[in-house]
């Protein structure tokens, strides 16, 4: 599998002439989702989810599906019936070739006095890779490569090294680190290599790549 970072929290996962592709949203480059064979989407918010960059990757390939959870489904699946399908936690699937889990329910606390939306996370062929969306959750089944998200509004660095603790990976990969300065990376780089439990800490530029 070749993992492709694209900027703040899209990824594109490869295998067997096939590409996956996880919230390509309006932080990310305007082509991430383009050549796609599968996309997923792990809730609503804006930088994960571009309604405009979804809908041109499912008219430029009758073939192309997107799974996501209800919130996203609503808004497309009208314009492409059977091909948008809704998932939730504990729906397993297979996506271009990728067996998918999903993990979690909602999305980490902004603030109290904010509803909380959905959000689920997708754990890829039994481990390999999991990308949690806005929340820190922990799937039930080991990980090999941890993505992480390693800075938001709603959460700080000590949170994100418990999250590796628990989630006890082979190896961390940063994203939804569009809001990280250059001058803050090597503080994250330096407390997650040390504090992270062992994980090894690996960070990728937008459009860097990795055999896992």
């Amino acid at each position: 599998m070749r993992l492709i970072k694209k900027s703040h929290a899209c990824v594109r996962l490869e295998k067997d002439g096939l590409t996956l592709v996880i919230d390509p949203g309006g932080f990310s480059e305007p082509d991430a989702a383009v050549g796609a064979h599968a996309l997923l989407v792990t809730h609503e918010h804006p930088d994960h989810f571009h309604e405009g960059r979804l809908r041109a990757a499912l008219e430029a390939d009758p073939a192309v599906a997107l799974w996501t959870l209800g919130s996203v489904a609503g808004q497309l699946s009208a314009a492409f019936p059977g091909r948008v399908h809704t998932v939730g936690h504990g729906d397993t699937f297979t996506a271009a070739g990728f067996d998918i889990q999903v993990h979690g329910e909602l999305h980490a606390v902004i603030h109290p006095d904010l509803p909380r939306i959905t959000n689920v996370g997708y754990l890829v062929d039994g481990g390999r890779i999991f990308h949690p969306g806005d929340a820190l959750t922990v799937p039930d089944h080991p990980v090999e490569t941890l993505l992480a998200p390693v800075q938001a509004p709603w959460n700080k660095i000590s949170e994100v090294i418990d999250y590796v603790r628990e989630v006890r990976p082979q190896r961390v990969y940063d994203i939804h680190d569009a809001l990280l300065t250059d001058l803050a990376r090597p503080i994250y780089d330096t407390q997650l290599t040390h504090l992270g439990g062992g994980a090894e800490h690996l960070r990728l530029p937008p459009g860097g790549t990795a055999d896992l």
